[in-house]
């Protein structure tokens, strides 16, 4: 990635460097030898306006002093050198130059400039300035020099550059690609950082959105086991035993109308924990199927024999709640079955159950005269307990599916142990709702 950045960046640095440079020598060679051509016709020029008009006639012609590393020199109409410096033979320059023209030209390795001297509107000869090529071509190799000089800075800065925004992008994409291997290897936790470039933190951000989608998933299907090892293991025990004492007795029918009953609730159970699997955690559209008082009766029958076998007594109480209200006679079920379960397996003494009227809320206290230590928040975390396989799960359960309804499950005293339901329910609670959402409380 960086290598590839780099290689991009110089290429275009050199494109640039070559169609600037080209141009730009050519320029320098092109100036540098007309600036010399028009320093060698100024001179001329200058010494063309000092020739005396009689030096035909013999008088000596006085020609300025030529400046470094040039040559003037006075021509008479037949071309002979009469003053000055220069070829004794005055060549195709000086003869074009008595046509009354200003010449430029190059010359046995000499740029020329020649100039006619004019008098009586007549020429009466040429002045001729001259210098080396050596010198003008010295000059415009130190200007491509200076050129190359200058594209090489510039190629040391673009290669610094370039390297820097390499390693700028390359760093969260490296990053990014640690993360996802990291993923690969099943550390799910990985999150890959944001970055100060826009379309990569976007890349990172989808790439979080959906390891977060993948671990929320996971964490459903293993929840969905725990759940439903844990809430399927006491029904299937319960009717295996009943099964069993039917076949020892004589009249069968008692013990297979107790395993139906139990068929039934454990088929319940799987439907509530399926439908808690199929969630994704918000409050859901529930029927609400069951009135109190039925659930109630319903939650006796089945708990009042498990406690009386311990000596243990169920008391149940509903205040000032209507007899038409009606819940999602499923779910609720549930969860009292776990906190019963709990009460059964860990509380001790009477365990009563009440229902309390709050307006737009029904509470479902269940208590009994045990004592429960230690942070009442960790209790419905999963594995609590720390006993075996399925321990710690059952008041999760019953926390997820109270939150699938919009309600809230906690403990509300620690001694005597009380939990207790909150259960929204708003608007018409009649049963013409059957079908009425449950709004989060």
């Amino acid at each position: 990635m960086r290598q590839r950045v780099e290689r991009v960046a110089l290429t275009a640095v050199l494109v640039a460097l070559v169609l600037l440079a080209v141009p730009l020598a050519l320029a320098i060679r092109s100036s540098l030898y007309a600036d010399q051509r028009d320093a060698l016709e100024r001179a001329a020029l200058a010494a063309a306006v000092r020739v005396n008009p009689d030096y035909l006639k013999g008088d000596p012609a006085e020609l300025p002093a030529a400046a470094s590393g040039q040559r003037l020199g006075l021509y008479d109409p037949r071309l002979r050198l009469r003053a000055g410096t220069g070829p004794r033979r005055g060549g195709d320059a000086v003869r074009r130059a008595l046509a009354g023209k200003v010449t430029r030209s190059s010359v046995g390795g000499e740029l020329v400039a020649a100039v006619p001297v004019a008098h009586a509107e007549q020429v009466i000869g040429v002045v001729r300035a001259s210098s080396p090529l050596a010198d003008v071509r010295g000059r415009v190799f130190a200007g491509w020099a200076a050129l190359v000089g200058v594209a090489v800075v510039a190629l040391t800065v673009a290669v610094l550059v370039a390297r820097r925004q390499a390693r700028a992008l390359a760093v969260p994409l490296e990053d990014l690609s640690r993360h996802c291997r990291a993923v690969a290897e099943g550390d799910l936790t990985a999150r890959a950082a944001p970055s100060n470039i826009i379309e990569i933190d976007q890349v990172a951000l989808t790439h979080n959105d959906m390891l977060h989608g993948l671990s929320e998933l996971l964490r459903r299907e293993r929840d969905f086991t725990a759940n439903a090892s844990h809430q399927l293991r006491t029904p299937l025990t319960g009717l295996q035993l009943t099964l069993e004492a039917g076949l020892a007795r004589d009249d069968a029918r008692p013990a297979l109308e107790e395993a139906l009953a139990a068929t039934r609730r454990l088929h319940e159970t799987v439907e509530e924990v399926l439908r808690l699997s199929s969630s994704a955690g918000l409050p859901r559209r529930t029927a609400l199927d069951r009135p109190v008082g039925e659930l109630l009766a319903r939650a006796e029958e089945r708990w009042h024999a498990l406690l009386a076998k311990d000596g243990r007594r169920l008391e149940l109480a509903v205040q000032d709640v209507p007899d038409d209200v009606r819940i999602p006679g499923g779910p609720v079920t549930e969860i009292l079955g776990v906190l019963l379960d709990n009460a059964c397996a860990h509380g001790r003494g009477t365990v009563v159950v009440a229902v309390r009227d709050l307006d737009d809320a029904l509470a479902f206290d269940v208590a009994d005269e045990g004592a429960v230590d230690g942070d009442g928040v960790r209790l419905f975390e999963r594995g609590y307990s720390g006993g075996g396989p399925g321990a710690g799960i059952g008041l999760a359960f019953a926390r997820d599916l109270a939150v699938f309804l919009g309600g809230r499950l906690s403990l509300t005293r620690g001694a005597p142990t009380t939990f207790t339901l909150l259960l929204p329910v708003r608007g018409d609670r009649s049963g013409a709702q059957n079908d009425a959402g449950l709004g989060e409380l």
